[in-house]
């Protein structure tokens, strides 16, 4: 019998990420930036960036899974790294889609403790097994995610071989 995974649909995100805004904005946080852990923290960002109307969005690139359940030793950032000038002094708050071991939000959040005036984080998924507790989180779970964005494979090969057309 195949594992039991959350599903989560376009449909179902949309919802999710709403209600995820709804708690920021109901926990009187109002931040001045986003900061989006690429690449699933990209729609959720987004998705917060307008329901809370945060035009200031900035992303940081960090590669820590490699495949299904693959991880490296620890996770690493990729240029370009955002510039800490951007972030002194502000209230941030950090957007990714789930937080697995913790390990890539505790990696962002260390990077801008020293020069932010706060730093939050909001995940759609929080696994009991983060080492990070998330301020706001729309679902508890311990599955596998499918997310919409990566349930299917690359139309491309980085190689730019076409896959699916």
């Amino acid at each position: 019998m195949a594992e039991e995974r959350e599903n989560l649909t376009w449909e179902l995100f949309g919802s999710a990420s709403r209600e995820l805004a709804q708690e920021v904005a109901a926990d009187g946080f109002v931040p001045d930036l986003i900061l989006s852990i690429a690449r699933g923290g990209l729609f959720v960002a987004g998705a917060l960036g307008y329901a809370l109307d945060v035009k200031n969005l900035h992303v940081m690139n960090v590669e820590f899974y490699t495949g299904v359940d693959q991880r490296l030793d620890l996770p690493v950032m990729l240029p370009p790294v955002p510039n800490v000038v951007d972030l002194t002094h502000k209230k941030v708050l950090v957007a990714d889609d789930v937080a697995d071991t913790g390990a890539t939000l505790k990696l962002v959040r260390d990077f801008c403790a020293d020069h932010v005036a706060d730093v939050r984080c909001a995940v759609v998924y929080e696994k009991p097994a983060s080492t990070v507790k998330c301020e706001y989180v729309w679902k508890r779970t311990d599955r596998w995610i499918n997310f919409p964005w990566s349930v299917l494979p690359p139309v491309v090969e980085r190689a730019g071989q076409v896959l699916d057309a």
